[in-house]
């Protein structure tokens, strides 16, 4: 929410400043930050190393998974038999084990979560640093990107669809 009223405020500046100077004419740039993300020859080095991370992190997943599973098994196997202080140590080993890999899932999904941000971060630094720099080169107001919606219509006329230069230039 706070994009589109910077957003709109941002043109409503842009289109007053213009109106008093008719001769002057803003213009701005426009992509697809995502496509341009996805083209850097690193993203997909980034991606590698997530999805290994991930394998390890499901591996685990399943290997406490399987461990829970087999003492379970065991727990209602015996139940009948166990006596009562038995019966409610194992209980609670369950209960115990049970929570630890409910621990264990969340601390890995916010830690693959900060893998992620911490990997992706120099590309999205590179990439705002080249944005920046093409916005200077022509003159841009500003640069938008067309993945967040934010706008039903850009007119071409006074915006350029700078996928491809973006592209070309991180190559």
């Amino acid at each position: 929410m706070k994009r589109v009223l910077f957003l709109f405020f941002m043109v409503a500046a842009l289109t007053a400043s213009a109106q008093t100077d008719s001769t002057q004419v803003f213009r701005f740039g426009f992509l697809s930050y995502e496509t341009a993300l996805k083209s850097m020859t690193e993203y997909a080095q980034v991606q590698q190393t997530l999805a290994q991370l991930r394998e390890q992190y499901q591996a685990e997943t399943l290997r406490v998974e399987d461990e829970f599973n087999r003492k379970y098994e065991d727990f209602l196997e015996g139940q009948r038999d166990f006596p009562r202080t038995i019966l409610q140590k194992r209980q609670t080993e369950l209960q115990e084990l049970m929570e630890k890999n409910i621990k264990f899932k969340e601390n890995s999904r916010k830690e693959l979560e900060d893998a992620e941000r911490q990997a992706m971060a120099p590309l999205r630094i590179r990439l705002i640093e080249l944005l920046g720099k093409i916005g200077v080169e022509r003159g841009y107001a500003f640069i938008y990107d067309t993945d967040t919606k934010a706008l039903p219509f850009l007119n071409p006329a006074q915006g350029e669809d700078i996928n491809q230069l973006v592209k070309d230039a991180l190559k």
